[in-house]
């Protein structure tokens, strides 16, 4: 065991390097604080890294932006990159009974043919309602089933609704809350060009360009990253310095830490927590996420987002990224299968899965076929989406541990918001905050 003696001391370790962390790191570095961020993989990003995917670089988990995304905007302008923000003006679709139908404005709405008219009438009532509402009300404490059969009527919700909540959230489907829903409705639905047009937006080069900004802006101020560094354990000593163990066996000490890895794995890594707080993160369920992506020779449907309810297929939806982002001659779509790790789908092969989804995509586009395919490739994380439910911020332990010192939160504490860039890099500033605030107070000035 390394003598505490010896053992470097930083004002601020922070345990993972997606963006939310990055963004804390970023923050408590340009203050003049020392700094560490300790990563278990092997490059920084998390979920908004990229990867070279035969000869493009791509995020693993696909990213966009909503003209409400203030908290990037503000970071990117911060960073000097605000002018690699890309706007494009997009759609949405529905496929259900083996047909494809335009979606996301009020002439599609008027178009499609499994709603009546006072079930048209209801559903734009309710997106009209969800872009205006400063806060929720009665809905925090409702879950989505239940909030969709209130605005909607049974029918229309069984219709549009219950089969996408169910093949993205399984047993957990009628738990879920509404106020965690609504917040997605109004984010796409604020981010509009006009009535009949969405527009949505992407960092030129990738949200990579964004981490790259983030690690040059830490480095730059002193800051240190280390990947390949999984911390295994967090102690509080008498001192009020925290010991951080990495698996290899190797020890910082810090005045403050703040963790951004999963609230699943944080019970084992910081065993001082109290016994309400380990029951209260351990209340927290959580399902996983397969990611695939393809590369093709042509457009699926050209639609950004397509919501796929038809009941002959397994896979909730396709996100066309080549119709955010501009890939020259060849498409990019990512089709994501979320679903809790006991789900008897999370133990098929990436190739059995890659399999199944393209079959939905030749059912959307008969056009195409094998040889459309240039590559693909899937991703899998474990813990991609805790399950909120009603009055969600209400069962959380404080971000604030009762180990002194000591920060923890990560996508859990967005709620109601969706766990986004923007959602990162705003909460992580608030952390940042209150880490340099009693570094202060206890006589470290930055």
């Amino acid at each position: 065991m390394p003598d505490a003696q010896t053992t470097p001391i930083h004002d601020v370790v922070v345990i993972g390097a997606g963006a939310m962390g990055l963004a804390a790191a970023h923050h408590v570095a340009k203050s003049g604080a020392s700094t560490l961020v300790l990563e278990a993989g092997n490059i920084p990003g998390g979920m908004a890294a990229h990867f070279d995917f035969d000869g493009v670089s791509l995020e693993r988990f696909y990213h966009f932006v909503c003209k409400t995304d203030q908290d990037t905007f503000d970071l990117m302008a911060e960073l000097g990159i605000s002018n690699q923000m890309v706007w494009k003006e997009t759609s949405m679709g529905y496929f259900t009974r083996g047909k494809l139908h335009d979606w996301g404005n009020p002439v599609a709405l008027l178009k499609y043919p499994h709603l009546n008219p006072i079930e048209k009438f209801r559903y734009g009532l309710m997106a009209w309602w969800c872009t205006k509402r400063k806060s929720w009300g009665p809905a925090e404490s409702m879950t989505a089933p239940d909030w969709f059969r209130a605005w909607l009527g049974e029918s229309c919700y069984q219709k549009m609704w219950h089969r996408l909540l169910y093949l993205k959230l399984f047993q957990f489907t009628d738990v879920v809350s509404a106020t965690w829903i609504a917040t997605r409705i109004q984010r796409i639905g604020r981010s509009r060009k006009s009535l009949l047009q969405e527009q949505l937006g992407h960092i030129a080069g990738g949200t990579q360009t964004l981490v790259d900004a983030l690690c040059k802006s830490i480095l730059s101020n002193g800051g240190e990253i280390r990947c390949s560094a999984p911390v295994a354990n967090i102690e509080a000593g008498e001192d009020h310095l925290k010991t951080v163990r990495c698996a290899d066996g190797s020890e910082v000490r810090a005045r403050e830490v703040i963790s951004t890895v999963p609230t699943p794995l944080v019970n084992a890594m910081i065993p001082q927590l109290s016994e309400d707080e380990k029951s209260k993160l351990d209340a927290i369920d959580n399902i996983g996420v397969v990611c695939l992506v393809y590369k093709l020779k042509r457009k699926v449907t050209g639609h950004f987002w397509l919501n796929i309810i038809d009941e002959d297929h397994a896979i909730p939806g396709l996100i066309e990224f080549s119709a955010l982002r501009d890939f020259g001659d060849e498409t990019i779509v990512y089709a994501p299968y979320y679903m809790p790790v006991d789900n008897p789908r999370w133990a098929w092969t990436d190739e059995a899965l890659l399999d199944e989804a393209f079959e939905t995509m030749k059912a959307v586009n008969p056009d195409l076929t094998e040889a459309d395919v240039l590559t693909r490739q899937a991703a899998r994380l474990v813990h991609s989406q805790p399950i909120c439910t009603p009055n969600f911020l209400d069962k959380l332990p404080a971000v604030d541990t009762s180990v002194p010192g000591v920060q923890v939160a990560d996508t859990c504490y967005y709620y109601p918001e969706d766990r986004g860039i923007s959602e990162s890099v705003g909460f992580a500033k608030g952390m940042a905050a209150t880490a340099l605030g009693r570094l202060q107070q206890n006589g470290e000035d930055h």
